[in-house]
């Protein structure tokens, strides 16, 4: 057989179900031949995102390849890659790539590039060499800290004849390591010390699908659970100890009790400083439990570690918890609850505003109390929209929130969405997003409905670039450099979608149920509410701040 025929039988062999494909590659026919089938969008882009969405939907649990063609679709795919690399997504990319007798002609050479943001990358120079380094891809996608791998397959290795690797080649197997016993019982030690720990929660826990441990402990020693946005999700936002979750914004009681605390415990959690994630307040002790030395000590200094998989991780502390026989403080769960409701008091008046233009976060709270929580699952775009539904939409199973945005790439929810779609097509799968972002996405409602994923996309609709006046004062006042217009109804509507406007706060929650029924009827929505710009945000610096400042004062 041919070298890419071999490819397909591997990528077969694995169990791949879907190629993620844009739009000339050997592979894909090769793929549709034996089953596997293409999905296929408008971009490179945006096809790297529903692959993206897809894994994070399935925690990695199904194998993601990604195919496109060497030169211009490599080049294309850069933005994408770089966005699952920032959040370690493990998706595998087989670009095409120039013949052997090309290499250092001129030709676009993806690999010196990719190094920079791939966990690993490699080139298929030999057909007798597809098994091997096939092999190397998936144990790289599987095995140690999670991330992007690319492997180009040059076109005269695709043609090459050669065996047939049925009965030759074995997927390769994921391995997890626990903590070190005397790792686990110093950091128990220290969890069972404080007086005031908060549990801190990243997307390890959801890698790991190791929730219901995390639960299992937080109620064990009635410890309040604080997750990340990537993490969003891993424990449930109705439960009496959620804090709800950090990220550029937070929940005020996440804030509070991470000021208060005398120990942070994080599970899963990377603690790397940025712009989208929440600050740690000076001078706590802090645990962590990674499953790569690579995060320890990245921005904070770390009290105790605790190297190993975060399922496995978690059932080793529990194990020593029981075994020291503690009783668990009382009245921790009221105090969380005084906490959060203080916090929707102060933001009920924008949550439950009745003014037009309407308020976004209306739109969000109108939102949360009218979907299946627990049978749907939410993303956000990047700038306003992750800012405002990040802290008020409450997630209630794992992977019902899907926080993307160490790079924050505009559009990038409209793919995560498909690809949770695909990965659960009985789940109602909602995109929130701002103007500027439908105008860099907005031509795949078309992949939506060709593809049958039909999502819902709630478009916050202020005319403008939310917040960019800041940044550009003079050019917004003088030239209207920030102002956005657009009929999107009539654009969704000519792709094949369900299409609402809505004006009036009132109707939010009936469009959104009607909305929910045509995508059970098969069609992708766009509910375009005409919002105000609102660039108000419970963000999570001024918040460390303020609590910090109240904290020392009351002292």
């Amino acid at each position: 057989m041919k070298g890419i025929d071999a490819v397909a039988k591997i990528l077969q062999i694995e169990g791949v179900e879907y190629l993620f494909s844009y739009p000339n590659h050997p592979l894909i026919e090769a793929c549709a031949k034996i089953g596997i089938r293409p999905i296929i969008a408008r971009s490179e882009k945006t096809l790297i995102n529903i692959a993206d969405g897809y894994t994070r939907a399935l925690n990695g649990s199904r194998p993601t390849v990604i195919v496109v063609q060497g030169g211009p679709g490599i080049e294309n795919a850069f933005g994408g890659l770089a966005q699952a690399a920032a959040d370690g997504v493990p998706i595998l990319t087989i670009p095409g790539g120039s013949p052997a007798a090309r290499f250092g002609a001129g030709e676009f050479d993806p690999l010196p590039v990719y190094n920079h943001i791939m966990k690993w990358t490699g080139r298929i120079n030999l057909g007798s060499r597809i098994p091997e380094l096939m092999n190397r891809a998936f144990s790289q996608l599987r095995n140690g800290k999670l991330g992007p791998v690319l492997l180009e397959l040059p076109v005269d290795t695709g043609n090459e004849d050669v065996a047939d690797p049925q009965g030759v080649y074995t997927p390769p197997l994921a391995y997890r390591s626990a903590g070190a016993a005397a790792d686990v019982k110093a950091a128990v030690e220290l969890l069972l010390a404080a007086k005031r720990p908060v549990l801190q929660a990243g997307q390890g826990v959801l890698w790991a699908e190791a929730w219901d441990e995390l639960r299992e402990l937080a109620e064990l020693l009635q410890i309040p659970v604080v997750t990340t946005m990537a993490g969003k999700s891993a424990f449930p936002e109705d439960h009496p100890l959620s804090l709800g979750a950090g990220g550029h914004s937070m929940t005020q009681n996440a804030a509070e009790f991470l000021v208060k605390s005398d120990l942070i415990f994080g599970l899963g959690a990377s603690f790397a400083k940025g712009s989208f994630s929440h600050p740690i307040p000076a001078g706590k002790k802090i645990v962590q439990v990674v499953s790569d030395g690579r995060d320890l000590n990245k921005d904070y200094v770390v009290t105790r570690a605790i190297i190993g998989d975060a399922k496995l991780v978690l059932q080793q502390i529990i194990a020593e918890v029981k075994a020291a026989g503690v009783k668990a403080p009382d009245g921790v769960a009221d105090e969380v609850r005084r906490s959060k409701d203080a916090f929707l008091d102060d933001w009920l008046p924008r949550l439950t505003a009745d003014t037009a233009p309407i308020s976004p976060y209306r739109v969000i709270w109108d939102l949360l109390h009218t979907v299946d929580v627990a049978n749907t699952i939410v993303t956000h775009d990047s700038g306003n929209p992750r800012d405002q539904t990040l802290p008020f939409f409450a997630p209630t199973a794992p992977r019902g929130y899907i926080g993307w945005g160490k790079s924050t790439q505009l559009g990038t929810g409209y793919g995560v969405a498909m690809g949770a779609k695909l990965a659960f097509p009985e789940k109602l799968c909602i995109n929130i997003m701002g103007d500027l972002a439908f105008g860099t996405a907005g031509m795949e409602i078309e992949t939506a409905f060709r593809e049958k994923l039909p999502i819902m996309t709630i478009l916050l609709n202020n005319s403008v670039l939310g917040g960019y006046s800041n940044y550009m004062p003079v050019a917004s006042d003088k030239y209207n450099s920030n102002k956005l217009t657009g009929n999107y109804v009539a654009v969704a509507k000519g792709l094949g979608a369900y299409s609402e406007r809505v004006e009036d706060p009132n109707d939010v929650k009936a469009a959104i149920a009607r909305g929910i029924q045509a995508t059970q009827e098969g069609s992708p929505v766009l509910l375009e509410m005409v919002t105000r710009e609102e660039p108000v945000f419970p963000l999570s610096p001024k918040l460390i701040a303020e609590y910090t400042e109240r904290e020392l004062a009351a002292r």
